[in-house]
């Protein structure tokens, strides 16, 4: 009976992925609507959901509605919640209206409301900037809100996230930024809250750095210049800054740096994307078994990172036609859509939504990463990543 259940799966997800407009589509929803079994149910709605990721909208097939209806009634968590964003892509306005409220819900838990917002998203839903706004002073989806804030080109975000960006924790500042500097017209008035200190310049990394330019906004670039400036380095200038940077951390005497207070300058600066002693992220290489204890081989790949570059870790920008601009690993793609990871998510991007792929020579280790630090907190950091083991975290 389960291989029977599982050819029968696999067979009708297939078709429903080859073709999710056709008449594949109602064939399932009625195999769906007849099975009792909970998690036949469970093994179908994944895989439609797998099946339409990327797809902002699939035409409702007949026979939906009273389906919706019974399964959104489910004692199932998980029936619930992929009933509610399935039947989202396929315009339903009970999944519309559930999912708001939903979201909306402080008694809801946070991975329901999560999940709901993530449902919302991909749909772009219109009215959800206005209600992404209000969520910004609720913490239990403040960080999923400023992120998806970034899909929206609306004109109140820069100000609403600018005014909360003080009380943000490190994280939550880190997915401001990140939104901000998304398009243009978010990074302008970025830029001026750098000028004025509402935002500390510290605070812009040289991986934001390289995304704003990557904007090509004369206002912004100017400013960046203003207050960062110029970036021009050639192979003699790396040279020189190895040597400077040697010399700085070297300046410490016998006991350089800090190990725990390193360990916070790696998870401000580094954490997002590279993964030490199994703690961060995965878009960058693993660091934990890398020549670490060589302090010209840190600094060589710290200063200069585009020396030799793996094809898995090329940038790419990507420009939608929306007019927002990012730049991250494309991990996987089709006709469908284009998977893209940047220094703070992993997004599903529709193909349709995209109005050019352009593969850089460059990696996503940038460049210019100790200028921005402060000497004392560049031996923390070199001296962090030269330990065998981990340090405690830094009270």
């Amino acid at each position: 009976m389960k291989l029977f259940r599982l050819f029968i799966l696999l067979a009708l997800t297939l078709t429903v992925h080859l073709h999710a407009a056709g008449s594949a589509l109602p064939q399932l929803v009625n195999v769906l609507g007849s099975s009792q079994d909970t998690q036949f149910q469970l093994d179908v709605l994944r895989g439609m959901s797998q099946a339409m990721e990327g797809r902002t909208t699939v035409p409702m097939p007949s026979g939906w509605e009273p389906v919706e209806t019974k399964l959104s009634k489910s004692s199932t968590p998980e029936i619930r919640s992929l009933t509610q964003s399935i039947g989202l892509k396929f315009g339903s306005p009970q999944a519309l209206t559930g999912l708001k409220r939903t979201l909306q819900n402080k008694e809801a838990t946070a991975e329901e409301r999560q999940d709901a917002l993530k449902a919302l998203a991909s749909i772009k839903d219109p009215g959800l900037p206005a209600i992404l706004q209000q969520l910004l002073n609720d913490p239990a989806v403040r960080g999923d809100a400023i992120r998806t804030l970034a899909v929206y080109g609306d004109d109140r975000t820069p100000t609403t996230i600018l005014a909360i960006y003080g009380s943000l924790n490190t994280t939550e500042q880190r997915d401001a930024l990140n939104t901000l500097a998304s398009r243009p017209a978010y990074a302008v008035p970025l830029m001026a809250a750098v000028e004025d200190s509402t935002v500390s310049k510290q605070a812009l990394t040289a991986d934001l750095l390289r995304q704003l330019r990557s904007l090509q906004n004369a206002e912004v670039n100017r400013v960046i210049e203003r207050v960062y400036g110029t970036f021009r380095e050639s192979t003699a200038d790396k040279q020189e800054l190895i040597a400077k940077f040697k010399q700085i951390y070297y300046a410490g005497g016998s006991t350089p740096g800090d190990a725990p207070r390193g360990r916070a300058v790696f998870n401000r600066i580094c954490a997002q994307c590279h993964t030490l002693f199994d703690s961060g992220g995965k878009v960058g290489p693993d660091l934990t078994g890398s020549a670490r204890s060589d302090i010209d081989y840190i600094l060589l790949n710290m200063i200069d990172p585009n020396a030799v570059i793996p094809n898995e870790y090329r940038t790419s920008t990507i420009e939608l036609k929306d007019d927002r601009v990012m730049t991250g690993i494309v991990k996987n793609q089709d006709n469908q859509s284009v998977t893209i990871a940047t220094a703070n998510e992993t997004l599903v991007l529709p193909r349709k939504d995209i109005a050019e792929i352009t593969q850089g020579e460059l990696s996503m280790m940038p460049e210019g990463l100790l200028e921005t630090l402060p000497d004392q907190e560049v031996r923390d950091l070199i001296y962090y990543l030269r330990q065998a083991a981990q340090a405690k975290l830094a009270e």
